[in-house]
């Protein structure tokens, strides 16, 4: 095994490009990278999502569960040796929290997703996949509790938003914006 696994970790709201930033990440960055998210497990299946919708199984009674079952999966797969590139909405302050403990052991890079409120729901009512109104949840809460390594402008053309990310990854210094939150949470 060559070593744990570094970690690019976009952060933004529902509909802030968070995917399509990822994938072309994954096509520019010098080592191998795998792309994980959320949207990858609900959509090969994962949860039982029929039976979530018909009420059989209540949501939000396997919701704490699951996101604690995603965050360990990170730290597994980072632990194996794999790079990532993961797309995640830290919702809450504990999930932080929770992502820093679990990743203390990683190189991890913080971006942040910004993308401004009216684009934001413009793109989450073109998507039609999305409930309304996600998007604004995040928007005045998700940015509000983190410190980052660098931030993108969803709203500027990909390409150079992927040219300025990857240069920042690579002269990137330490402490990382993981290493600072924990060692102001006294965590460290």
């Amino acid at each position: 095994m060559a070593g744990p696994g570094k970690i690019i970790l976009l952060h933004g709201a529902s509909s802030s490009g968070k995917s399509t930033l990822a994938r072309a990440l994954q096509q520019r960055l010098a080592e191998p990278f795998y792309h994980v998210s959320i949207d990858h497990l609900r959509d090969a299946g994962l949860l039982p999502t029929e039976r979530i919708r018909s009420g059989e199984f209540a949501w939000p009674a396997l919701r704490p569960a699951f996101f604690e079952g995603f965050h360990r999966s990170l730290a597994a797969l980072a632990g194996a040796g794999n790079n990532l590139v993961v797309e995640h909405i830290v919702e809450t302050e504990a999930w932080l929290a929770r992502l820093l403990e679990l990743l203390s052991a990683f190189d991890v890079y913080f971006v942040a997703v910004q993308c401004p409120l009216e684009e934001l729901e413009a793109r989450e009512r073109a998507r039609g996949d999305r409930r309304i109104g996600e998007a604004r949840r995040d928007f005045e809460t998700i940015h509000e509790f983190a410190t980052y390594d660098f931030e993108v402008d969803a709203t500027r053309p990909l390409e150079r938003n992927v040219e300025e990310l990857v240069g920042a990854w690579e002269a990137r210094a330490r402490p990382g914006a993981f290493e600072r939150m924990r060692s102001e949470r006294g965590s460290a």
